[in-house]
């Protein structure tokens, strides 16, 4: 049977999991591990991909992204081409380094986001390579050591996942821990690592349960989230990109204004690098709106706002959760078609 086209929209969140051919490593050395980081860094910076939650094992690693213009593809096929090359080199072999291709689950966000940042997050310890929480806190090759302070990685969005703990950094990263920790008695989660029925309802039994009495049930091998959850991505996945306003079609000017007057901060403290409330808010909003929607580029958007190519991905991902977003977005639709 003829493997399924892979699933993939702007916003999209993917669980990723890359293994090594025959369950051979990936990473011989620490110049092999800060490589990978080097150029998944890179990469995620200029397609404004973010990134919640990593980990790299000697032969797998485990990536949670949220795309935006950039499909997962591209993103992907640019960062393992390249480590496969630069890896053969530096040991003088030939052939491929990964097994098949990798996987790629689209996952739905609520209630899934937090449980694969956890589950990735202690694959150091569920593998044996680290004993317990103190060591994973500042072990260099997952997220969890940027989450927790111990290491900082600019491509990284630490903020959006503190945020969901609580509002004040140091109490967020101890509540974010305590959450972590209570996933070690889990032991491994076979219903995170992939979509499809059965991990989509919680097994067996719930299965036969819904099957008897309740309503059919949709589900996708590709996808990971309910059955609501799987219609919709289905209904939408052959909506194509162009099919999204460009920026030929409203320029970043009407964006900026817009969401200037709608926040009541002037223009210019929104493109400054104040930290006024309203502006940073601002500036979120116009991150995730002209990347996804006006389609420009991080490092062209950067310049414009007056922040780091590395932080468009992290205000990006504030802004879409935003509840004010919508009716920017709304706003800006409306502002095309009176042109």
């Amino acid at each position: 049977m003829p493997r399924k086209a892979r699933i993939d929209a702007p916003g999209a969140l993917h669980h990723i999991i890359v293994r090594g051919i025959e369950k051979n490593p990936i990473f011989k050395d620490f110049r092999d591990y800060e490589n990978f980081l080097t150029r998944l860094g890179i990469i995620l910076t200029e397609t404004s991909t973010c990134c919640y939650a990593w980990a790299l094992i000697s032969n797998h690693v485990h990536l949670l992204l949220r795309t935006e213009t950039a499909p997962i593809a591209t993103v992907m096929r640019r960062l393992l081409t390249w480590y496969a090359q630069q890896f053969n080199r530096r040991h003088k072999r030939h052939g491929y380094l990964f097994q098949n291709r990798y996987k790629s689950f689209l996952c739905e966000t609520d209630p899934y986001l937090l449980e694969l940042v956890r589950y990735i997050h202690l694959n150091p310890i569920r593998a044996g390579i680290v004993k317990n929480m103190e060591t994973l806190d500042k072990y260099p090759r997952t997220g969890h050591a940027a989450i927790m302070g111990r290491a900082k990685h600019e491509w990284q969005d630490t903020d959006s996942i503190l945020s969901l703990f609580g509002q004040k950094v140091p109490s967020a990263r101890k509540a974010y821990r305590s959450f972590v920790e209570e996933g070690i008695s889990q032991g491994r989660r076979p219903d995170l690592t992939g979509g499809g029925l059965l991990r989509s309802v919680g097994g067996w039994t719930v299965l036969k349960e819904i099957r008897k009495d309740g309503p059919r049930v949709i589900s996708d091998e590709r996808i990971l989230g309910s059955s609501d959850f799987v219609a919709s991505v289905l209904k939408h996945a052959q909506e194509d990109y162009k099919k999204r306003t460009n920026a030929k079609d409203v320029d970043l000017a009407v964006l900026v204004a817009l969401v200037a007057n709608r926040l009541s901060v002037d223009e210019s403290i929104v493109k400054s690098t104040v930290k006024q409330r309203a502006a940073s808010q601002a500036r979120a909003i116009i991150a995730h709106l002209a990347v996804d929607r006006l389609r420009i580029s991080g490092t062209e958007l950067s310049k414009h706002l007056n922040v780091s190519p590395s932080a468009i991905s992290k205000l990006a991902s504030r802004g879409r959760i935003d509840p004010i977003y919508e009716e920017i977005e709304h706003a800006l639709l409306a502002s095309k078609k009176t042109r």
